[in-house]
């Protein structure tokens, strides 16, 4: 595995990208969604993980608009209040457009198989959802997305395989949400949904509060799965 960093432009600007790179030549690619803590070592290690799998994995930094480069940690109350202050200032339709142009270049990349699934975390889980609305994106995968219960409209545009896990006790999705996502989308055709029972919000996020490891490789076997079989 080799790491990089790539730049990608849009009409408004340039903004990084952390690329990691399987052993293999070429590979299927894999869009990774930051949480709201930016592309972080966190981030980073799911790239590289994808790469260890033999997946070609990018991640964009999507608050270079506010502020470009950042890495916060869940460790502090002020990496907290600086991760929300990103979050209520950042532009969710622009971050949908950000994560395209980013498929749109890793899918012709020399390096890439043409085709190119998407996961996300948090934030991220909801930003997959949308660029599986939105894009052309061949396979998304959202884990604990917070606000996806606002955009059930979008699910008529789903077109490809779209995995969500959905953490029972989420902090950030309360159960009115929690069960308006599930009703809205139990029995669309391109879409699975895992729900952990007892499970809080980042329950895969490895260091964290909530972290469960048994949980975490459960869900983490399962994008796997999705991904060898929609990107193959």
């Amino acid at each position: 595995m080799t790491a990089s960093r790539q730049k990608i432009t849009v009409a408004d600007g340039t903004f990084d990208a952390y690329v990691a790179r399987p052993a293999q030549a070429q590979a299927p690619a894999v869009v990774v969604i930051q949480e709201i803590f930016g592309v972080n070592h966190v981030m980073r290690d799911v790239a590289d993980g994808l790469a260890a799998q033999g997946f070609l994995a990018i991640v964009p930094d999507l608050f270079w608009r506010i502020e470009p480069g950042i890495e916060l940690t869940d460790h502090s109350e002020a990496e907290w209040k600086r991760a929300f202050e990103l979050f209520n200032a950042f532009d969710v339709d622009k971050g949908v457009a950000d994560i395209a142009a980013t498929v749109t270049q890793i899918r012709q990349d020399p390096g890439c198989s043409g085709k190119v699934g998407c996961v996300g975390y948090c934030l991220g889980g909801l930003l997959a959802y949308l660029t599986a609305t939105r894009t052309d994106v061949d396979a998304s995968v959202g884990y604990y997305g917070v606000g996806l219960d606002k955009h059930l409209d979008a699910a008529e545009n789903l077109k490809r395989p779209l995995l969500l896990h959905i953490a029972e006790l989420d902090g950030f999705c309360p159960p009115a949400a929690r069960d308006a996502i599930v009703a809205g989308l139990s029995g669309q055709p391109h879409v699975e949904l895992m729900i952990y029972p007892g499970r809080d919000h980042a329950f895969a996020r490895v260091g964290g509060e909530h972290y469960d490891a048994a949980d975490a490789a459960r869900a983490n076997a399962a994008t796997l799965a999705l991904f060898r079989r929609a990107l193959a």
